[in-house]
C-alpha cells in the first residue's frame, strides 16, 4: 500500500513519518531550513505546533474506507482492511480481573504494521486544504508562515480556520489546549494572537519537536543544556552503580547510554558557540576522569587509550554522513534546494564530482545552519571518500581520512594553509 502511494505520487510530500528514506532528521532540517533563511532575509516566523486529540484512536473507519478507494485500494483488498478493523473487541485487565468486553468503534489497531500506514493514508489529504507551510511527521505537525504585515497573519488565521473545518468534516479533532504557537523574529514581530475555533492559542518560546528542543531564537544552546543536564544524570547513574571501572566497560557504558543523549539528531542543532562545545564535551570528558589511572592524562591521551573519538569530530562525520546520504538517494528527498551543487561541479585534480555551491548569508544563525556549515568541508573530501559504494564504507574512509582529528576539539573545514605540502590523506581539518 505505501509503494502504491509512493509510485504513484499520491503520499504528500510534507509527510516525513513511516516512509523509507524520511526520519525526524529529514524533516526538521527541512522547517530549519526555511526559519533560517527567512531569518537571514530579516523576516519573522510564526509557527504552529498542532496535537491531534488521541490521534491513532479516532480515526473513523468508514470515513478510511472512504479514502482508500479515493487512492485506488479496492477489491479483496480493501475487504481485507474492513474486516481487519470492523468488529475487534477489547476490555482491560488488572491484577487477573477483566472488564467487560467493548466495541472498538474507531481507530487504527496500534502496534501493527499497517495501523501506520492506514494513519497516514487517513491525513495525506490535509496540507491541500492549507496556502501555509506544514510538514508532519505522522500526527506530528507544523504549520509555519513567513510573516511580515497583517495580510501574512489574516492568510495563516484562514488556514487554521480550514484546518478546523478539515478535522470537523473527518472527525479527527485537534486538542486545541495543547497546540502552541512560537513567534520567530524577535522585536520585528508584532506577536499576533490566533484562534482555532473558539479557543486561543497558547504563545510559548521553546517546544520539544520530535525529541529536539527548540526555542524562538532558533539557535542550539537550548537543546544542548537539556542534553547534557540528561547525559550528566546518566553519568551520575553509572558512578553510583559501578564500583569497578575500567577502560573497556566506561567505553561500553558511554557509547551506549550517555553518549546517544549528546548526539540525537546533532545536524539540526549543531553548536557553533564555544560554550555549547565545551559544554558538550564536557560530559565526556568527566567519563573518561571517572577511569582509575587516566585522570593524569590529558583529555586528548584518555580519548586515545580508550579509542572514544571527540564529540567535536562524531558532529563533523555525521554531517559528512547525512550529505552522503542526500547524494546517493538513501533519503528519498530532493536535495536540489537544501545542498545545491556548484555549478562546475566537475572532477578537477584536487576535489570531487559532488561539490556543493556556498551561499551568500548574513546571520551567524544562518551560516552555521547545516546547508551552509557542511559545503567547505564536504568539497575538500576526495571523490574516493564522496563515491563509496554504501554508507559503510563512506564511513570507513572518512574516519582514514581525517584519522589525525579523531581525538581533537580543533576543527576548521577546508583544506591546511601549506595544501602544496600535505597529501589528500593527511590534510587536516581546523576550528574557525
Amino acid at each position: 500500500m505505501l509503494s502504491h502511494m509512493i509510485d504513484n505520487g499520491l503520499l504528500s510530500d510534507y509527510q516525513h513519518g513511516f516512509v523509507h528514506g524520511r526520519s525526524c532528521t529529514t524533516q526538521l532540517l527541512r522547517v530549519i531550513d526555511k526559519w533560517t533563511e527567512i531569518l537571514d532575509q530579516g523576516g519573522a516566523v510564526d509557527a504552529v505546533y498542532l496535537d491531534f486529540a488521541k490521534a491513532f484512536d479516532t480515526v473513523p473507519h468508514m470515513r478510511l474506507m472512504t479514502k482508500l478507494e479515493r487512492y485506488g485500494v479496492s477489491g479483496k483488498l480493501l475487504e481485507w482492511i474492513r474486516q481487519f478493523l470492523i468488529g475487534r473487541k477489547q476490555r482491560v485487565g488488572v491484577a487477573g480481573s477483566f472488564s467487560e468486553w467493548t466495541m472498538v468503534l474507531s481507530g487504527v489497531p496500534q502496534g501493527s504494521v499497517l495501523g501506520p500506514v492506514l494513519f497516514l493514508c487517513y491525513i495525506n489529504d490535509m496540507p491541500e486544504m492549507i496556502t501555509s507551510m506544514i510538514y508532519m511527521y505522522a500526527d506530528d505537525t507544523k504549520l509555519f508562515r513567513r510573516i511580515d504585515d497583517d495580510c501574512d497573519r489574516a492568510a495563516l488565521q484562514k488556514d487554521l480556520d480550514h484546518l478546523s473545518t478539515w478535522s470537523e468534516q473527518w472527525q479527527l479533532r485537534f486538542n486545541v489546549d495543547k497546540c502552541n504557537i512560537m513567534h520567530i523574529g524577535g522585536s520585528r514581530n508584532l506577536k499576533a494572537s490566533y484562534t482555532m475555533g473558539s479557543t486561543t492559542l497558547q504563545a510559548t518560546n521553546e517546544e520539544k519537536d520530535l525529541g529536539i528542543w527548540i526555542d524562538s531564537s532558533v539557535k542550539p544552546s537550548n537543546h544542548v543544556a537539556h542534553a547534557v543536564t540528561k547525559a550528566n544524570q546518566m553519568l551520575g547513574l553509572i558512578r553510583r552503580t559501578f564500583t569497578y571501572m575500567d577502560c573497556e566497560l566506561m567505553k561500553q557504558l558511554f557509547t551506549n547510554v550517555v553518549r546517544p543523549h549528546l548526539e540525537y539528531g546533532n545536524v539540526v542543532w549543531h553548536p557553533f558557540l564555544k560554550q555549547d562545545i565545551e559544554l558538550l564535551e564536557g560530559v565526556q570528558h568527566r567519563a573518561t576522569r571517572m577511569v582509575p589511572g587516566l585522570a593524569k592524562f590529558p583529555y586528548a591521551e584518555r580519548l586515545r587509550k580508550m579509542d572514544l573519538p571527540s564529540l567535536a569530530y562524531r558532529r563533523t562525520r555525521g554531517d559528512a554522513i547525512e550529505v552522503y546520504k542526500y547524494f546517493h538517494n538513501i533519503y528519498r528527498d530532493d536535495c536540489s534546494d537544501l545542498l545545491p551543487l556548484h555549478e562546475s561541479s566537475s572532477l578537477t585534480t584536487r576535489g570531487h564530482s559532488l561539490k556543493l555551491a556556498k551561499r551568500s548569508s548574513r546571520t551567524q544563525l544562518r551560516q552555521n545552519f547545516f546547508s551552509n556549515r557542511v559545503v567547505n568541508m564536504w568539497n575538500d573530501l576526495p571523490q574516493e571518500v564522496v563515491m563509496a559504494p554504501t554508507v559503510n564504507c563512506f564511513k570507513g574512509r572518512f574516519d582514514r581520512y581525517s584519522a589525525d582529528n579523531r581525538y581533537s576539539m580543533e576543527w576548521r573545514y577546508g583544506p591546511p594553509e601549506n595544501a602544496e605540502e600535505t597529501t589528500t590523506q593527511t590534510r587536516q581539518f581546523v576550528n574557525t
